[in-house]
């Protein structure tokens, strides 16, 4: 087993997005930062209404996809395709943008704390004209189990170990299904606690701390901070004196040419304007 360190500590900034959306980016916060396959990484979390209320309203992708984990709250995604999904505390939205995709997300909710993620992967070439998809994936659906001294470990992507058994999560395809592979964790640690999880080897990985403070190695991970881990098949994570949640993703990089325009991820500055024709025209999600 070769355990990961820990390479690089990326500080999220505070931006916004959608209509004025308050939020931190870490993953994306500048093209220089994105890592392959992994586009953007947001965190969004407030009490304030203020800071959500006027939501995403309707806006385009192609070319990606997008995860939404929710952690607190209630946004409802509806798109050109007629899909509606409720995304409630807990739930994810796993939506491929593919060849064009026109949707919205909406707060349902005038008060009280709105927390979650949202997560770009890239497509590959050969995917990124495909039909748009979406999937609804409610709390319940997640695997989740509980760790000692009153932590967890939830699998929303690929697989997990746990008392030597593996849990698979709901989204689990093949590689050859799913060009990425992806793995997403949401593991909750006690205070002093450690946790090792396989992470496969050549997949690139991070880890974003959103409570307390992480151990990886001898280097810590602060909060609002994504870690990008060096190769390696496992990592191991400790927890600080406050105890720790943290997400880990991984994914195979893809090695393509990433050309992007906002809500447009293509391979050439070409496609790129292919797309923001296709938009104007009405074509992109036809």
């Amino acid at each position: 087993m070769t355990i990961r360190e820990l390479q690089q500590v990326i500080p999220s900034v505070a931006t916004s997005d959608g209509a004025g959306v308050k939020l931190r980016r870490s993953i994306g916060a500048t093209p220089g930062l994105r890592l392959d396959p992994f586009l953007m990484l947001d965190e969004f979390g407030t009490e304030n209404p203020d800071d959500y209320i006027a939501g995403f309203p309707p806006h385009p992708h192609r070319g990606f996809e997008t995860v939404t984990y929710m952690l607190d709250g209630h946004m409802r995604h509806e798109d050109h395709l007629g899909n509606v999904g409720e995304l409630r505390s807990g739930g994810v939205q796993w939506m491929t943008a593919g060849r064009g995709v026109i949707h919205s997300e909406m707060p349902q909710q005038e008060s009280g704390r709105m927390r979650g993620f949202q997560l770009w992967i890239n497509l590959p070439a050969r995917e990124k004209m495909k039909p748009a998809g979406y999937r609804d994936i409610p709390a319940q659906d997640i695997p989740s189990v509980a760790l000692v001294g009153g932590g967890y470990l939830k699998v929303i992507a690929g697989r997990a170990q746990h008392d030597g058994r593996v849990i698979a999560g709901p989204i689990n395809g093949t590689p050859e299904a799913m060009a990425t592979d992806p793995l997403y964790l949401d593991i909750g640690l006690a205070a002093g606690a450690t946790i090792t999880q396989p992470v496969p080897a050549g997949h690139n990985a991070l880890i974003y701390v959103y409570e307390g403070q992480a151990q990886i190695g001898d280097r810590a991970l602060p909060r609002y901070a994504a870690g990008v881990l060096a190769d390696g098949d496992a990592v191991t994570v400790g927890a600080g004196d406050e105890g720790a949640r943290f997400v880990l993703i991984a994914g195979r990089p893809l090695r393509e040419p990433v050309v992007q325009y906002g809500p447009f991820v293509m391979n050439t500055r070409d496609e790129i304007e292919q797309a923001i024709d296709d938009y104007r025209n009405g074509r992109l999600a036809a």
